[in-house]
């Protein structure tokens, strides 16, 4: 017979991650001991962004004036299927 459920009962009874996941919901893997986070979340050794981390800049695709501007384009676009609509 198997004692499963005699090696697993310390895993269960560990601290849970306090991370949230894509569903909203909390992480259910044991944290890493001494940390509040799962391997998975940060809490392995190392884990993390550097220290001025040149991958974390931003592209500009989002800001402002990048927005404005995907909109006024596609309020252009509208007019112009509107006009050649108009001219069939």
């Amino acid at each position: 017979m198997s004692d499963h459920a005699r090696n697993i009962r310390p895993m269960l009874a560990s601290p849970r991650c306090g991370a949230r996941t894509r569903r909203g919901v909390g992480c259910r893997s044991p944290a890493v001991r001494g940390k509040k986070r799962c391997r998975m979340h940060g809490g392995a050794q190392g884990s993390g962004a550097p220290r001025a981390n040149q991958n974390a800049r931003k592209h500009g695709l989002f800001t402002r004036s990048a927005i404005d501007e995907r909109s006024r384009i596609e309020a252009l676009i509208g007019e112009v299927r509107k006009l050649l609509k108009e001219m069939k």
